[in-house]
């Protein structure tokens, strides 16, 4: 899952004991196998209520998704449990965003995945941060085909648009791609990377003068600077 590990990495420090988040997280896995969704559901739902929001995506969700993911890659549980701990890691990012106030000013990006790409946590967690920020947030999720991308993108004139990228692509793939994003995406917009898939094309990305965040903390950076400038021009 791209970004997650560097998520933690680069977060704030969270006022919890870090052994209080590892308990939980064992608590959580363990009901997965067997699954028991009653007591996953009653303790996730709980930890998640008493901790600021900022705390829980970065000490406990984001984590808990990493964790689920690597699970499952190793067969250790089923592929439709991970949809279920992953649309629910969706659902709390969701209801922590629709609690923040709808920016009418500040910086537009527009954050979405790539054609093909269906893994949109890392995506989710990008358009948050941005909320947070003050930005006017254009969330588009899973998998948006680049003309449509670019077509939005000539309506709203975004400040940035930002795409993850969990995985990198074959060379053709990656080649044609960035290509495309580069020829209709770039025209209107500010183009930025990020993910494992990006840092692992950072060359052809650069060569097309698309910016490749290296980690929430790079991302944060570009939004501050992207909010004084959108206050500079009010």
């Amino acid at each position: 899952e791209e970004l997650l590990g560097r998520a933690r990495a680069s977060a704030p420090r969270v006022s919890f004991v870090d052994n209080t988040f590892s308990r939980l997280l064992r608590e959580l896995l363990s009901t997965l196998n067997p699954f028991n969704r009653v007591i996953f559901e009653k303790r996730l739902n709980g930890a998640v209520a008493i901790v600021p929001f900022e705390e829980a995506l970065h000490g406990i969700l984001l984590p808990l998704q990493e964790q689920v993911g690597q699970l499952w890659h190793d067969n250790h549980i089923d592929v439709a449990v991970e949809h279920y701990v992953t649309k629910h890691i969706q659902q709390k990012i969701f209801s922590a965003m629709n609690q923040l106030p709808v920016a009418e000013f500040g910086a537009k990006v527009v954050v979405a995945c790539p054609p093909g790409e269906e893994h949109d946590i890392a995506a989710l967690t990008v358009a948050y941060r941005c909320r947070v920020r003050g930005c006017r947030v254009y969330y588009l999720g899973a998998n948006v085909p680049v003309a449509s991308l670019a077509n939005l993108c000539g309506k709203v004139e975004p400040d940035l648009t930002i795409l993850s990228f969990p995985l990198a692509l074959s060379d053709d793939k990656a080649t044609e791609l960035v290509q495309a994003l580069a020829n209709e995406v770039s025209p209107a917009s500010n183009l930025a990377v990020g993910g494992h898939g990006a840092i692992a094309m950072r060359d052809l990305f650069v060569k097309y003068n698309i910016t490749v965040l290296e980690d929430f903390a790079e991302l944060d950076h570009k939004l501050d600077r992207l909010m004084r400038q959108s206050s500079s021009r009010a």
